[in-house]
């Protein structure tokens, strides 16, 4: 199981704006290829499903507090996937994970199987 990298992470303030990047150091799996995934997990809460991007349609999928805000890309000259955040705000804060699949697709996050250790994401008042 090859693990994921994310970067991109750091504290902004309320109405800023922040690009996370997911990325694998294994040439054996890229992210462009894949099914990817972004999740967040603030402290005291329950893990919650971001955005995703499907591998075969390109179709995007966001999570109803963040559409309109976020936007999840593949970055093909990189081997990644970001997800481009504005309008951040308080609410946002929390531990990003990023998570790919051969297969999987959507928000659950039991259907990855490959994951990044996470990117902290802070927003001020």
């Amino acid at each position: 199981q090859v693990q994921l990298v994310e970067s991109g992470g750091g504290t902004v303030q309320s109405g800023g704006s922040l690009v996370l990047t997911c990325s694998s150091p294994q040439s054996t799996l890229s992210v462009v290829e894949y099914g990817v995934a972004w999740f967040r997990q603030a402290p005291g809460k329950e893990r919650e499903g971001v955005s995703s991007i499907n591998r075969y349609t390109d179709i995007p999928y966001y999570s109803d507090s963040v559409k309109g805000r976020f936007t999840i890309f593949r970055d093909k000259s990189k081997n990644a996937v970001t997800l481009q955040m504005k309008s951040l705000t308080p609410e946002d804060t929390a531990v990003y994970f990023c998570a790919a699949d051969s297969i999987a697709y959507g928000l659950n996050g039991e259907l990855y199987h490959h994951w990044g250790q996470g990117t902290q994401v802070t927003v001020s008042s």
